[in-house]
């Protein structure tokens, strides 16, 4: 399984404006793609102003077979919906391994 982390940082006040759209805009998007496993929005308690959500991909190959068409238009439907509210501060790609209970 490959792992989509990405950090934002969110205007003071916007971050449950933030949350409701990703889940409209960008996890309806994703979700009709097969590679897409799902999608876990990370919040801070103490910071209001940092975000990070996690997707689990299939594989490497089945997130990148997303076209960039798709991406484009969901970021632009995104950007709209939230105005200059938030900032993509990080972007990382992770795998996961797993492993057989270890034998003590």
């Amino acid at each position: 399984m490959d792992i989509e982390w990405l950090r934002f940082q969110v205007a003071e006040g916007h971050r449950e404006q933030f949350v409701q759209q990703d889940d409209v805009i960008w996890t309806t998007v994703l979700s009709q793609y097969s590679g897409f496993l799902g999608k876990e929005v990370w919040i801070d308690p103490d910071n209001d102003a940092e975000i990070v959500t996690i997707v689990r991909w299939n594989s490497f190959e089945e997130w990148q077979a997303v076209p960039q068409e798709v991406l484009n238009k969901t970021d632009t439907a995104f950007s709209e919906a939230m105005g200059d509210t938030f900032e993509l501060l990080e972007s990382r790609h992770y795998q996961t391994r797993k492993f057989g209970a270890s034998s003590r």
